[in-house]
């Protein structure tokens, strides 16, 4: 990335954990762009609630180029409300103020998102529960012969990849199981993005899977 960038370059992007592949990126990797370019760094931290690792919020004192978004749609499950955040130096802030609107966020949007931060505990209860099953269907996925390659995820979410995407993808929704076709993603030829579920919603996924033909 480092490589393409030149004098015209204003603004780099990173989604970490990526979207769809569900990969964190390292930490050090992260540092060596915000050192190196002193242009606008953006980190999309979406997923971020499903990471092993910290918030690059811990880098904004450092590094005053650096807008990290994190949003209430993911861990929250309050993808309804469309509300995100930009996190960065009180500098960028008025640039974003004076472009914004003037009342963005609607009375009922803070009232249902402050009765969800009061009960923060239900969050981190779910985070945990679907990391764990995360693991279990990672592990139930890499069984199946119908199954070429499972990648590894710091999201709520698995990519895999298949031989036949698009019939798979047709099986299963005729199953009443929808995942993501990624096929015609750059890069994500042939793979398919499965969200973690509850148990029993893991289980039905993988029994289809495994009585594919």
């Amino acid at each position: 990335m480092l490589a393409a960038v030149d004098e015209h370059t204003k603004v780099i992007f990173l989604c970490s954990p990526n979207n769809p592949t569900g990969n964190d990126l390292e930490a050090e990797a992260v540092k060596r762009v915000l050192d190196t370019f002193k242009g606008i760094t953006v980190i999309d931290e979406a997923y971020v609630d499903f990471a092993d690792r910290p918030s690059y919020l811990t880098l904004l004192e450092d590094y005053p180029h650096l807008i990290v978004l994190q949003t209430f749609s993911k861990a929250w499950g309050m993808a309804s409300v469309r509300l995100g955040m930009a996190f960065a130096d009180p500098a960028i802030i008025r640039y974003f103020n004076t472009v914004k609107y003037p009342y963005n966020i609607n009375l009922l949007t803070q009232r249902f998102v402050f009765e969800a931060l009061d009960q923060a505990d239900r969050t981190r209860q779910w985070v945990a529960m679907l990391l764990a099953e995360r693991s279990v269907l990672a592990q139930g996925l890499g069984r199946l012969p119908l199954i070429k390659t499972v990648y590894p995820s710091d999201a709520n979410f698995v990519l895999v990849k298949v031989d036949n995407p698009n019939a798979v993808y047709t099986y299963l929704v005729d199953k009443g199981i929808v995942v993501r076709n990624r096929h015609t993603v750059s890069l994500c030829e042939g793979c398919l993005r499965i969200t973690v579920g509850t148990s029993e919603e893991n289980k039905q996924l993988l029994d289809a899977l495994a009585a594919y033909a």
